[in-house]
């Protein structure tokens, strides 16, 4: 009897540790409030407010996430999502240093949430290291899509014409499914001139200093 109480107290703990305590998270098509939690802690914990850069959060890396789980194969997407839970509840194996450092990882205060990363990242198991190194690489990739970073870093694209070349009928956009090709003929090459440092940014930047 005993036991059952004990497997019954352990399930509930789990249940309670993988299901509850989210805050809500609209507009989502694949991530779940439980996963946006984790990947806006994650992505702040890597990515904190400060040099003139917004926060990983700030740059909606989990809506960059959700928005390229939503075309990658199935396979993927499910091994992507595994990676997300494993990080969010390995710390009840790897517990962060200070009070309760065994809670959800995107339950932990900030200084816990950079010191469980920094565990995977130094540990002496190379395969929390490539845990470390995969999720890492997820974050940086959205990270760096957002336009407010990109003004940051002074890498804000120029407007111009591109030419439409063989491969844009081919190929689609980076991240984007083969729908979203809509050139259906090439154009003229550019004549050589070279790209003037004070151009014009392109439209969706104008306003902001590159």
């Amino acid at each position: 009897m005993l036991l059952w109480i004990v497997l019954g107290a352990l399930l509930g703990y789990a249940g309670a540790r993988v299901f509850l305590g989210h805050p809500p998270a609209q507009g989502f098509r694949v991530l779940a409030r439980r996963e946006v939690a984790f990947l806006n802690a994650a992505a702040d914990a890597i990515y904190p407010p400060g040099a003139g850069l917004p926060s990983g959060s700030e740059a909606r890396v989990s809506e960059s996430l959700d928005a390229y789980l939503e075309i990658v194969p199935p396979q993927m997407r499910r091994l992507m999502r595994l990676l997300f839970f494993l990080v969010e509840h390995a710390t009840a194996l790897f517990p962060a240093p200070g009070p309760r450092g065994f809670r959800r990882f995107s339950s932990l205060g900030a200084a816990q949430r950079e010191a469980a990363l920094d565990g995977w990242r130094t540990s002496r198991l190379f395969p929390r290291r490539l845990v470390f190194a995969s999720l890492r690489a997820l974050l940086t990739n959205a990270y760096v899509a957002d336009s407010g970073v990109l003004r940051g870093l002074g890498l804000t694209p120029w407007a111009i014409d591109t030419p439409v070349c063989e491969a844009d009928l081919l190929y689609p956009p980076i991240g984007k499914p083969p729908a979203a090709i809509r050139h259906v003929a090439t154009t003229p090459p550019s004549d050589g001139t070279p790209l003037d440092p004070n151009a014009p940014r392109h439209p969706a930047y104008v306003g902001v200093s590159a």
